[in-house]
């Protein structure tokens, strides 16, 4: 069996968004290809340890604030290894490459520079996903005031909404599903359809969101589906949305809820326990508010996922 090789990454954020790369230096495996700056974690080194070392001697910068974020596993000709991303928000000094390598800050969504490190290329989609994922709530708002608030909160930047309101019929679902994401469109956020992936095919959203139930009972990643979601409660329905190449997972009730009050909450630790290995984003959900996004992130989230405190 092949050893894995265990690295340190970091995806070193500025507050308006871009991230640093790095080139690999001349003498080095995959010299000239850009990857996120980290590299091999030392024996009696944490992930984060190793991390703070390599940046480093690298970069020339001191870590003082990083939060645990995906791990991927990849297979190289020359080695198969398993990448710790961290977070990295917070740091002293100004990057520079030390090892003559040029360094480059990109944002969100724009084509990654080449040639790209394979393993590095699943963390691009990642990296376009907001922190807030909002949970519709016009059953209990109402339908015409919940998307007055809608419009509220795109116009502060709300870029992932999930519609969940299956107390509707057929009709007035779809009805309402396409007024949902006309309000979206016009401020560039996505819309997943909760459970009704004909649904979501017929009104043209950008994504579909999994019950748990549904998820376990799949088979394949449903085809035609640009962003695929799925709702978990516990490690075996996270490895069943990894197996099937989910593309964000909802994870809780972290807290308890209105909601689901017989439901236990699994707490932080037990959330951050879970997705301590997770290669995909997820998000804490249940019983949060945005006050709660930092502690989620410190704990390993990609962000929140919010229904009332969301409106």
């Amino acid at each position: 069996m092949t050893p894995i090789v265990d690295v340190g990454a970091a995806v070193i954020t500025r507050s308006d968004g871009s991230f640093l790369l790095a080139e690999r230096p001349a003498g080095k495996v995959y010299a000239g290809y850009w990857e996120f700056p980290g590299g091999k974690i030392e024996p009696g080194e944490n992930p984060l340890q190793g991390l703070a070392r390599e940046l480093h001697e690298e970069l020339g910068i001191e870590v003082e604030f990083a939060s645990p974020w995906l791990t991927q596993i990849f297979t190289y000709p020359h080695a198969k290894v398993r990448l710790h991303f961290y977070r990295v928000t917070v740091w002293r000094g100004e990057p520079r490459g030390r090892e003559n390598q040029r360094i480059a800050w990109q944002r969100p969504g724009e084509p990654p520079l080449q040639p790209m490190l394979p393993a590095n290329t699943p963390v691009f989609r990642a990296l376009q996903l907001p922190a807030l994922y909002a949970i519709s709530n016009a059953q209990e708002l109402g339908v015409e005031p919940y998307l007055q608030r809608l419009q509220t909160a795109l116009g502060n930047g709300l870029k992932l909404v999930q519609l969940r309101e299956n107390w509707l019929e057929e009709a007035p679902l779809e009805r309402l599903a396409i007024r949902v994401i006309s309000h979206c469109r016009g401020h560039g956020a996505k819309v997943l359809i909760n459970s009704d992936a004909a649904l979501a095919t017929r009104v043209g959203a950008e994504g579909l969101h999994l019950t748990a139930r549904q998820l376990m009972q799949l088979k394949a990643r449903p085809p035609n589906i640009e962003l695929l979601a799925a709702s978990c409660h516990d490690a075996e329905e996270l490895a069943k949305a990894i197996a099937l190449g989910v593309d964000l997972v909802a994870l809780g009730p972290v807290q308890r809820t209105r909601s689901h009050p017989e439901a236990t909450p699994l707490g932080w630790h037990n959330f951050s326990r879970l997705i301590a290995a997770s290669p995909l984003p997820v998000y804490a959900l249940g019983g949060l508010t945005s006050a709660d996004l930092a502690i989620a992130q410190q704990h390993g989230a990609h962000g929140i996922a919010m229904q009332r405190a969301a409106w």
